[in-house]
Formats: structure tokens, C-alpha cells, sequence
């Protein structure tokens, strides 16, 4: 049975379109079972009715013409009920109505299920027989299974099919249609959907030998300069639109040109099997982009992206060197668009024209990937991850984008268009505003200072660089140069990257974060398989049970400290005391160490602060004991949201779970706040809160006076902090705190920024 199932699911899964697709599903289903009728009905939400698509049984002509109100018949209270109804004499059940339509007066047996996708009823399937009988156990368990398994792509076709169909008439032309997608850059947008042309991929690249080895590394090799010119003049195209250290995500595309990167095992394939150009790019790349892609960190799943976008233009360029004909043709931009493809990378928004460039969309993106990150360090509006929808489907109509709420409309109405219009006019002359005061003191309106700071670490290069202000680091993520190797880098390959981050900004702290790898982050090098990653072998259980990767990072660390002090050193995914101790050890360790080979004058080495993340839930119960032991902490507000409601955000299933305004989550903030000033122990954040208007208020209002977050969100941070007041914010802690739902929380704060002329930052949905 189990067999039969998944070949059903899968013939109607092949089928393009809905209806036909629901067609031979009601077919195979009766055939299958060997019932007398099998029916699927669909809901319609706007008339509140279920609408009889598809029937094997019944009669045909009622297609499409009978419908069935939500609260009537025995089709109405399957939906209702939102669980299956198996009835062994249908006729005489209260709830039946006879329809004449269908001709099912000589049906007494009656099944259905609801077809229900994120907790919302799609529709109804039904099984019915001539005879009394009650449904066995096997058939009922057989149809709710198929309900469950076509729910999915229910929803996906009526998304596609309402996204491809023609207006048949003059209401139809101002129909529209919403879909929600991840915040990937905050902003509002409006545009024309617009699809750049790319022909010649890795994905459909015909592997295939040459009998001339030398030519094919010539053109290999040819093919690389010619990319690295390319990648080096969209660099410098972007100069004048974003920072120095968002513009180091390009020095990644140069790390994996370098010969010694994905060269040298490309030319092996060449030399020793034989393999064209192309094609041995194709297999380094895939064997490259699966270690990435199966990773469960989002960070790196976004870096198989990026490999291979680089690898495409690396391809075209053989291609170009050997047939001009094949090469791709880019089509022209003429008006204000909105960027679209399966994965937008960072080249390719460079190359868009930015005069004409209002927003962004990226079918399979994630808020960690390269293009978010650039969109909102050129303050371009972003909505990654808007699965199960085809960019064709969104060339050429017109689209409003909510880079707050990650919603984006297709085809708006006249009046939601003009609403948002007139809301992005508002935003363009707030974030005017804004920039105007950037480079004012962060201090609050009742004169209390706040220090604000950056969180880098987005590739294996300085990300750190004066952003309008001289702002320090509080955290530098140093697994990224670790993962984008072939091995582990030398002590003295760590300590010129530490050395120049700390003498980016030598009179204000940079907090480097000890090696975060492991379980949801393997190296390539360094492989590890695990049933429950995020719960596994990472961080600092990993370097603590390898002390002689610990060691020469710390080494690394100290030597590239001499002379300065601003070096502070943060230690990752801590769980007790045990675990603080063996590092503090170790630090110990590595200081003596280093003190002992630096002796002689100028070298002065001086002892850092060492710090702990609080991101694990149990140190919420241990910081007593923490806080005799180290200088400082630092809330990892994202893992500790995670942690605390026990749900990955990056699963689109249960993201809509994931919420830093949980009460609960804003508890444990607070807690933690409260035991830090109790133990008189300097405490920060720096997650994805901190850098939210809303997030920021409260986390000043539970005792937090030093935020650290991405670089793009300091100025907008700032103007709020120094429009508030601390006094004010503490008043609405406790009706926060004691609140049942996170739409309470963002109805006080938003009622409270709204008070405060702030609800231009808010109002698009956050």
C-alpha cells in the first residue's frame, strides 16, 4: 500500500497543471481502492465555500459548478472539523444535504479527509460506496497519508497557477496575489519583475573527455584571468554604493580563483582523466557545493551558491574562448525593476544597472546569503527563500516587496499600490533623516550613554573597517577562514588575519570569537556525522577535546595583540563551569607561551579579557558561578532563541515559531540582565535583537547599555536610541514581560515608537 501511495503522489506530482493533476488523482485513488467514487473538493475563501473539482463517481458535469458553503453538508464539516469523517450510512447523517447536481443518492458509505497546509484547510477528498459500510482502518489511514502528501503541492500549484494564468477579464486584470517569503534586507520597494538571461550553467553542462589535455588547462586557466578581471570590475563598481567590508565578499570569489584553491583540482582532473575544461570544473564545483550545501549551518549553505555562481562564469568564459556564438546574451534593463532568480549572488546584483534596481527577490536565498547581506549594505529591499514559485512566473508583473515582513504582492491593486507607494515615499525621507544625524553620540534622550558595535566575520578577509564612526567589533566569527580552506591555517596564517583586524580599530575593542565549528558547521577537512548537530560535537566541545587546535588559535590571537589592547577573546557554545576552566587553562597556557618568546623591549603583550556567550539555556542558571571566572558576557540572542523554543529557524515548516519577542525569550534576556548588573559582570548582545528598532528599546529597558550588530543596521540603531527614553522604556517592561503572546510585545513597543514619531521604522511589519 505504502509502495502504491508514493507512486500516485509522484505521477500527480509530474503533472503541470492542477486540474489535471487532481484528475488522475481521484482516478488512481478509486482505482486503487476500489471504491465506487472518490471526489476532491477545493476551497475558495473569499465566498467560503468548497468548490467540487474533481470526481471519479459523481457526475461530471457538476464540476466546477457545485459548491458547498463552509458550514453545510458532510464535505463542510470535514473542513470544520479539520478531521477525517468515516460514516457507514451517510444518508441519514444530520448533517447531509443531497445535491441533485451530483447524483450521489445511490452512495450510503462515506470517507473524507481534509487537505489541510499550515494549519489552514485547502479542500476535501472523499471516498463513497453504494453499500453501508464503515471505512476499514487501512483505507482511512491510506487517504488521510494522501491528504498530508498533496497538501504541499496543492498549495504550490494554486500559487503557480495563479501566478501563470491570463486575465480572462476586465475584474481578473486587478486581481492579485500575496506570497511571503524571509526577510532578507529591510525596505519597501515596487518595481517590475525582471529575470537576467543566463544560458550556459554547471547544472546542464555535458561532461565529456578531450584528446588535448594542454589546450584545456590553457583555456582554463585563461578563463579564470578573464572572471578575475570581471569580479575585480564589479568590485570596484560597488565601491561608491557600500562599505569597505561588505565589499570584502567579493575577496571570496578571489580566495576560490586562486590556483591554489579550486585551480589545482581542476587541472588534476584534466591531467589524469582526461576531462574538458568545463567538465572538470563541473565535477570540483558539485563535489565542493555538496559539502557546503549539506551543512547545516545557513551561513555555509550559502557558499554553495556562491561557488557555483562564480563556477558559471567561469564556464561561460571557456565557452566564450572556444565559440562566441554560445555566449549568453544579457537582457537590457529600461525601468525601476525588481531583481529576480533561483539564487541571486553577489555578482549578479552587481551587475545590475542600480539606478534601476528597487528590489530584490531570490527564489532559494536565506538572510545569510552574500546578496542579503549586499542588499542591505546598499540599502536595497530583500525577500530570500520565496519557495515553490518559478522567477518566470514573476518576470514582467508588477510586484510590491515588504523587505520587513518578507511579504511581496504580485500584480497589486490600484489602491494597495498607491497605499505603498506613499509608505515608501515616508521611508525614503525617514532614512534621509536618519543619515543626516549618523554621526551623533549614542546616547538616549534622558542622557544615558549606549556603545554600539558590529558583528563581523562574513568571509576569510577584514570585514572591519571605519563605518562612518570609529566602532569596534563584538564579535568576529574566526571559523569562516578555517572553513574556506583545505586544511587548518597555520599559526602564522591566523595571526596576520587577527593582526590586521585588531589594528583596523586599535583604540576600540575587537572581541574574536574562538573557533565555532563542528556538528551543524563540519570543516571539509575535518568531516563530522551526527543525527542532531545543533545539540553535537561543536564549538567549544570541539576545540576543548583538540587543545592543539585551541592552542595555536589562541597563540595566534596573543602574538597579534603585542602592543595593542584591545584584544578580547569570547568562548563559544560554553555549557558549565568544567567547560570555562579547561579553556581558561588553556589560555593560560598560551600565554605564558607567548610572553616567554616575546620577551625583549616593544613587545608588550598584554593579558586580554576573556569572555563567554550565553546562548546555551542552562548558563541562564549558571552565571554566579561564570561570573567569578571570566571578565565579560555576550548574549547570543538568536541560538538562544533557538535553544529556548526548541526550533530551527532556518526549517520553513516551523520558522514561523521562531520569535525573539517570545515572552519567554525576552524573560531569559531580562534574567540575564538582571544577574550580570547583580554580579557586577559587563554584559552585551549580539544577535539578530539587537539590531531591530523594537528589539533595541527593550533590551535598553532591561538594563543592556553596550549592542552588537550588523554594520548596516548602527545608523538606524543610533537615531532610535537617541530618540527614546531609557526612563520610559523600563515603564513598559513589566506589561512586556507579563505578556501571553509576541503580538502583545509589538503592539506596546509599536504603540510606544509610534509615540516617539519611530513607527516609520516598524510600520511595514516587523
Amino acid at each position: 500500500m505504502l509502495t502504491t501511495l508514493k507512486r500516485i503522489v509522484q505521477q500527480v506530482n509530474r503533472i503541470p497543471i492542477l486540474d489535471e493533476a487532481i484528475g488522475h488523482l481521484v482516478k488512481r485513488v478509486k482505482q486503487t481502492l476500489c471504491v465506487d467514487a472518490c471526489s476532491l473538493y477545493l476551497a475558495d475563501y473569499h465566498d467560503q465555500t468548497l468548490t467540487l473539482v474533481a470526481t471519479e463517481g459523481l457526475e461530471k458535469s457538476a464540476i466546477g459548478s457545485v459548491k458547498v458553503s463552509f458550514s453545510e453538508g458532510l464535505i463542510g464539516l470535514v473542513g470544520q472539523r479539520e478531521e477525517p469523517l468515516n460514516i457507514e450510512d451517510a444518508q441519514n447523517h444530520p448533517r447531509f444535504k443531497q445535491d441533485n447536481k451530483v447524483n450521489e443518492g445511490k452512495y450510503n458509505a462515506f470517507l473524507g479527509a481534509p487537505i489541510i497546509h499550515q494549519r489552514k484547510v485547502l479542500g476535501v477528498i472523499t471516498l463513497q460506496q453504494r453499500a453501508k459500510r464503515r471505512f476499514s482502518d487501512d483505507e482511512e489511514a491510506f487517504l488521510v497519508t494522501l491528504a498530508t502528501q498533496i497538501a504541499l503541492e496543492i498549495a504550490n500549484a494554486e500559487i503557480r497557477g495563479a501566478l501563470s494564468s491570463q486575465p480572462q477579464s476586465v475584474d481578473q486584470l486587478t486581481s492579485q496575489k500575496n506570497l511571503h517569503g524571509v526577510a532578507g534586507s529591510p525596505g519597501l520597494a515596487a518595481g517590475r519583475g525582471f529575470q537576467p538571461e543566463q544560458q550556459i550553467v554547471l547544472a546542464r553542462w555535458q561532461s565529456r573527455h578531450t584528446q588535448n589535455v594542454e589546450k584545456s588547462i590553457t583555456d582554463y586557466r585563461a578563463a579564470v584571468e578573464i572572471t578575475r578581471a570581471e569580479v575585480a570590475d564589479l568590485s570596484a563598481g560597488l565601491a561608491d554604493s557600500i562599505p569597505e567590508d561588505v565589499r570584502s565578499i567579493f575577496q571570496l570569489y578571489n580566495q576560490l580563483l586562486d590556483a591554489n584553491s579550486l585551480g589545482r583540482e581542476v587541472e588534476t582532473k584534466i591531467k589524469q582523466q582526461q576531462w574538458d575544461a568545463g567538465s572538470a570544473l563541473k565535477l570540483v564545483v558539485e563535489d565542493y557545493a555538496a559539502r557546503f550545501a549539506s551543512m547545516e549551518d545557513p551561513y555555509m549553505q550559502e557558499r554553495a551558491i556562491d561557488i557555483i555562481d562564480l563556477s558559471n562564469r567561469i564556464l561561460r568564459n571557456i565557452v566564450r574562448l572556444n565559440d562566441n556564438s554560445q555566449a549568453s546574451v544579457t537582457r537590457v534593463v529600461s525601468q525601476l525593476s525588481i531583481l529576480l532568480a533561483e539564487e541571486v549572488t553577489a555578482p549578479m546584483l552587481a551587475e545590475f544597472p542600480r539606478q534601476y534596481l528597487a528590489g530584490i527577490i531570490s527564489i532559494r536565498g536565506s538572510n545569510n546569503s552574500h546578496a542579503a547581506i549586499l542588499a542591505r549594505a546598499m540599502g536595497v529591499p530583500a525577500v530570500m527563500g520565496l519557495n515553490n514559485v518559478s522567477p518566470e512566473l514573476l518576470d514582467g508583473k508588477d510586484i510590491l516587496l515588504d523587505g520587513y515582513s518578507g511579504e511581496v504582492i504580485i500584480s497589486p491593486q490600484q489602491q494597495i499600490k498607491s497605499e505603498f507607494t506613499l509608505l515608501i515615499k515616508e521611508e525614503l525621507e525617514l532614512s534621509q533623516r536618519i543619515d543626516l544625524e549618523a554621526n551623533k553620540p549614542c546616547v538616549t534622550a534622558d542622557k544615558y550613554p549606549l556603545t554600539l558595535m558590529i558583528n563581523a566575520g562574513l568571509s576569510a578577509e577584514i570585514e572591519i573597517q571605519q563605518h562612518g564612526q570609529d566602532v569596534g567589533i563584538g564579535l568576529y566569527r574566526t571559523e569562516i577562514p578555517f572553513m574556506l580552506r583545505e586544511r587548518f591555517p597555520s599559526e602564522y596564517e591566523q595571526f596576520e588575519l587577527y593582526q590586521q583586524i585588531l589594528q583596523s580599530a586599535p583604540s576600540q575593542e575587537i572581541t574574536l570569537r574562538t573557533l565555532d565549528v563542528g556538528g551543524d558547521k563540519p570543516l571539509p577537512y575535518f568531516p563530522i556525522t551526527e543525527e542532531n548537530p545543533f545539540l553535537g560535537w561543536r564549538g567549544i566541545r570541539l576545540t576543548l577535546d583538540h587543545p592543539e587546535i585551541f592552542l595555536v588559535q589562541i597563540r595566534a590571537m596573543l602574538k597579534a595583540s603585542v602592543g595593542q589592547e584591545n584584544l578580547h577573546i569570547l568562548l563559544p557554545m560554553i555549557t558549565s563551569v568544567d567547560e570555562v576552566e579547561d579553556a581558561l587553562r588553556l589560555i593560560n597556557q598560551a600565554f605564558h607561551e607567548v610572553s616567554e618568546e616575546l620577551q625583549g623591549p616593544g613587545n608588550l603583550l598584554v593579558r586580554p579579557k576573556i569572555g563567554v556567550m550565553l546562548e546555551v539555556p542552562a548558563v541562564i542558571y549558571q552565571i554566579p558561578q561564570l561570573a567569578k571566572k571570566v571578565d565579560f558576557f555576550s548574549v547570543g540572542s538568536n541560538d538562544l532563541t533557538q535553544y529556548l523554543l526548541a526550533v530551527d529557524r532556518n526549517n520553513t515548516r516551523v520558522a514561523n515559531i521562531y520569535n525573539s519577542y517570545h515572552p519567554a525569550v525576552l524573560n531569559a534576556l531580562s534574567t540575564i540582565s538582571h544577574q550580570c548588573a547583580q554580579h557586577q559582570i559587563p554584559v552585551s548582545v549580539c544577535g539578530e535583537l539587537a539590531g531591530e528598532p523594537g528589539g533595541a528599546v527593550l533590551l535598553m529597558a532591561m538594563g543592556y547599555r553596550k549592542l552588537s550588530m550588523n554594520a548596516h543596521n548602527l545608523r538606524k540603531i543610533n537615531w532610535v536610541i537617541r530618540s527614546v527614553c531609557i526612563s520610559e522604556a523600563e515603564k513598559l517592561l513589566p506589561s512586556i514581560l507579563a505578556s501571553e503572546h509576541p503580538r502583545e510585545v509589538f503592539s506596546i513597543v509599536n504603540h510606544y515608537l509610534e509615540s516617539k514619531n519611530l513607527g516609520g521604522l516598524t510600520r511595514a511589519g516587523w
